[in-house]
């Protein structure tokens, strides 16, 4: 078993939080807090690899970058 490190993405969703995974598609969650959506992609994370492994499909590599910049905003 290997680890490998996928970026999330966190957003605000209404009242919730919904969180995913850009080099995992399909791969979602959501959560009232941010513990709570952490906690849920990492196992929905588990269970979307899972699900491809069993279809024969290769898991995808992590390719996705974050970072923030400053940005003016006027």
């Amino acid at each position: 078993m290997s680890v490998m490190r996928y970026a999330i993405v966190i957003e605000r969703a209404g009242d919730n939080l919904s969180a995913y995974v850009p080099d995992l598609p399909g791969c979602v969650t959501t959560g009232a807090t941010v513990e709570e959506v952490e906690r849920n992609i990492r196992e929905a994370i588990a269970l979307h690899v899972e699900g491809l492994l069993e279809d024969g499909e290769t898991v995808p590599e992590p390719t996705t970058r974050c970072e923030y910049i400053d940005a003016e905003v006027a």
